[in-house]
């Protein structure tokens, strides 16, 4: 009962400081064509007038994917599966050898269900996760998810990137009308403002063209082609130091585990039945030399003696070892605009922080979303007025990935040691938060996992932790030192939100059922 009144308590407080804060929306729009002036192979023939047609001599191609990691393998197999021809174009079709990539949340894993991939996890000595534990200055919670009302196989899963999308891809090449293809896409081919086909390079360095009616942008982070298709403001807020522990056990089995270290989070979570991984999150751009054995000084020295006892002897280990990686986290808020016969998705279109693992979650909701949104239609070859439908899918993939991209921008800087007494203090709220259990760890854990995409629900989180912050520094007895630090913690904690929820858009995060897209009818056939 208690539990209840407080977070009722908070609740009322935290309605009305929402009431008063003002949202400002801004949108920009970006208008672009990519000129280019491609040979046409044999696949394909070019008319006098420089149009581009297909030949049906090897069967039509509805759809061109660009890469063929989780988003363009997971969209090929859906896409074929309602039976459109798919070509799927990857630089590299060997196993990818990352250290990203590696935890998918339980909503995540619902949505491969949906997909029908489900058994991409198997047979890759995948992980179940359960949930969290969150370490600080000595002091440990754990934080379970609500899987009550889920079948008993639901739970995160955590494993070997390339593993995954190796079956990823294996699953999408299994029907007859998908087809993986090595090459390099080096250009989109425009005509007319509609985006016709690619333009790309074999593995024996071949130059070739492919059209299709429609043709979707998947070529992950590190997107060549994104400039095309949006507006992209990439973000590189930190670095992460990837390490493999062996023979040793997690404090927690199971679960991820989240050090709220200094300067800045350290990551652990199994990988495999004998390996975990450990990622150390260095903030800025610059990272200590591996070379010259920098980077394991620092290992050693400043994160080693914050690491659960239980994990430091294979945290040494690793750093002996030497197998050092490091890999920038980038984030990047969703700015497209919508050209005909092209879309963007997976990181390529969208990126935020990694530290909560929401990455595929977000790419596989968005699949979910596209599929829905093209089933109605038998063929994709009125561009302009395909393109006009799919503005849709801005508005209705909101819900999950708005809630995700503020989470773990909001969560990241939350969760990094700051010299402000306000911004310790919000650390320090957030921790003690999630350690009340019942609703106020419940609802903040659920909104990590993917199971429940409410943005509304976040942000009165968010603000309930900065109340309680404050609620802390002015009992029993406030002094005009506290109350300062107090306002300047909301303050901040406002300065935190608000600009991650104008990028993603107040409008459409909030309000979605008033953008005329939202209702927007497939063209007719």
């Amino acid at each position: 009962m208690l539990d209840t009144y407080v977070f009722g308590w908070i609740i009322c407080v935290t309605l009305s400081a929402f009431a008063i804060c003002n949202f400002v929306f801004a949108g920009k729009k970006f208008c672009a064509s990519l000129e280019t002036d491609a040979a046409m192979c044999a696949e394909n023939i070019t008319t006098a007038a420089g149009e581009c047609r297909q030949s049906k001599r090897d069967g039509e191609v509805d759809v061109v994917i660009v890469g063929a990691g989780v988003a363009g393998s997971a969209l090929a197999y859906t896409l074929g599966k309602d039976g459109r021809q798919v070509l799927v174009i990857e630089r590299d079709l060997s196993e990818p050898d990352r250290i990203v990539g590696e935890l998918l949340q339980p909503g995540g894993y619902l949505k491969l269900i949906e997909l029908g991939l489900e058994d991409c996890v198997d047979k890759i000595d995948a992980q179940q996760v359960f949930g969290y534990a969150l370490f600080k200055d000595g002091k440990h919670i754990r934080l379970s998810y609500p899987l009550e009302k889920f079948h008993s196989d639901v739970a995160g899963r955590s494993f070997h990137n390339g593993r995954f999308i190796q079956r990823m891809r294996e699953k999408a090449a299994s029907l007859p009308n998908v087809r993986l293809e090595q090459g390099t896409v080096t250009s989109l081919l425009e005509e007319k403002g509609v985006i016709k086909g690619v333009q790309y390079k074999t593995k024996d360095s071949q130059e070739l063209s492919v059209c299709a009616p429609f043709t979707i942008v998947c070529d992950g982070c590190f997107s060549n082609l994104r400039r095309s298709l949006c507006n992209p403001k990439v973000d590189v807020p930190s670095c992460f130091v990837g390490l493999v522990l062996e023979n040793c056990e997690l404090p927690y089995a199971n679960h991820g585990h989240v050090i709220l270290g200094e300067p800045s989070p350290v990551l652990f979570y199994p990988i495999s039945s004998t390996e975990i991984r450990c990622l150390v999150d260095i903030p800025g751009q610059k990272v200590p030399s591996i070379s010259n054995g920098e980077m394991a000084k620092y290992l050693k020295t400043v994160i080693a003696p914050q690491v659960p006892h239980e994990l430091h002897d294979a945290f040494i280990a690793a750093v002996d070892k030497g197998r050092i990686r490091t890999m920038p986290n980038r984030s990047m808020p969703a700015a497209p605009h919508p050209t005909p016969g092209a879309l963007l998705m997976g990181d390529a279109f969208n990126m935020r922080h990694p530290l909560t693992g929401g990455g595929m979650t977000v790419a596989l909701s968005d699949i979910v979303v596209l599929r829905n949104l093209l089933r109605p239609l038998r063929d994709l070859n009125d561009a302009p007025s395909l393109c006009k439908y799919l503005e849709s899918f801005y508005t209705l993939r909101k819900p999950v990935a708005s809630t995700i991209n503020t989470l773990a921008g909001a969560l990241y800087k939350v969760f990094c040691a700051s010299p402000d007494p306000a911004r310790k203090e919000m650390r320090q709220a957030c921790f003690d938060y999630l350690s009340l259990g019942g609703q106020f760890s419940e609802g903040p854990i659920s909104l990590l996992s993917g199971l429940n995409p409410r943005p509304l629900t976040l942000v009165l989180h968010f603000f309930a932790v900065a109340i309680y912050g404050v609620g802390r520094l002015l009992l029993p007895f406030p002094s005009p030192k506290r109350i300062w630090i107090g306002l300047r913690l909301i303050s901040s904690a406002s300065g935190i939100i608000m600009p991650i929820i104008k990028a993603e858009g107040v409008r459409q995060m909030f309000f979605p059922t008033t953008v005329p897209a939202y209702y927007r009818n497939p063209p007719l056939a």
